[in-house]
């Protein structure tokens, strides 16, 4: 793998999906990737071309929490309440479509580990990626990219009692994941490869 990308070798993957991934009937169970990272280091981008490259070979499905999020608060006010609500709810679609045989790549920044960690309690088969990025990279983005779902200026708003991660509230960078990429480092097809060769390997 090139400088931008790091596979945790710390995890046994066998305690998480057996010795070949494979359930008792031989059947390939049902996984879910979270990719977090801070606004603007490139997870939907990432998590985009995870899709794209293992959709022709499992059935998948992108939750990307700026859409989810307009439909469970349409006017966010981005309060610790409102964000445990919002991450529960995601973390509970991913339980849900997993346990009916769906992979699924969630795309959410999830500032708090709490957030990511119940996902992991629920899905027995769950990756954690972090998209590492400086925050300097990720405000020059940020204000240059096509947002799509995802709000506008979420760094220009930072301040004066602003709620934005990694700047107004903390980023609490994951502890043990199975997969970093230095999105700064490696472009987004070199990203998204290393996380699919993983799940090709691992799940």
């Amino acid at each position: 793998m090139g400088g931008g990308v790091r596979m945790n070798d710390a995890n046994n993957t066998d305690d998480v999906n057996g010795a070949n991934g494979a359930n008792d009937t031989g059947r390939r169970d049902a996984w879910a990737i979270w990719i977090t990272g801070l606004p603007g280091s490139g997870k939907t981008t990432i998590a985009k071309k995870v899709c794209e490259k293992l959709k022709t070979s499992v059935a998948l499905t992108h939750l990307q929490l700026d859409r989810v999020r307009k439909v469970i608060t349409p006017n966010p006010r981005y309060t610790d309440e409102e964000r445990e609500i919002v991450y529960a709810s995601l973390a509970y679609m991913a339980y849900l479509l997993v346990e009916s045989g769906i992979c699924v790549v969630i795309d959410a920044t999830a500032n708090r580990r709490k957030y990511r960690d119940l996902a992991r309690e629920l899905i027995p088969h769950f990756v954690e990626v972090y998209v590492e990025c400086p925050l300097g990279v990720c405000v020059t983005r940020e204000q240059e990219r096509d947002a799509g779902y995802a709000p506008t200026g979420i760094y220009a708003q930072a301040g004066a009692g602003g709620t934005v991660p990694g700047v107004d509230v903390t980023y609490e960078e994951p502890l043990n994941p199975e997969i970093v990429v230095r999105s700064d480092l490696a472009d987004a097809d070199a990203c998204a490869d290393a996380i699919v060769a993983w799940v090709r390997d691992e799940m």
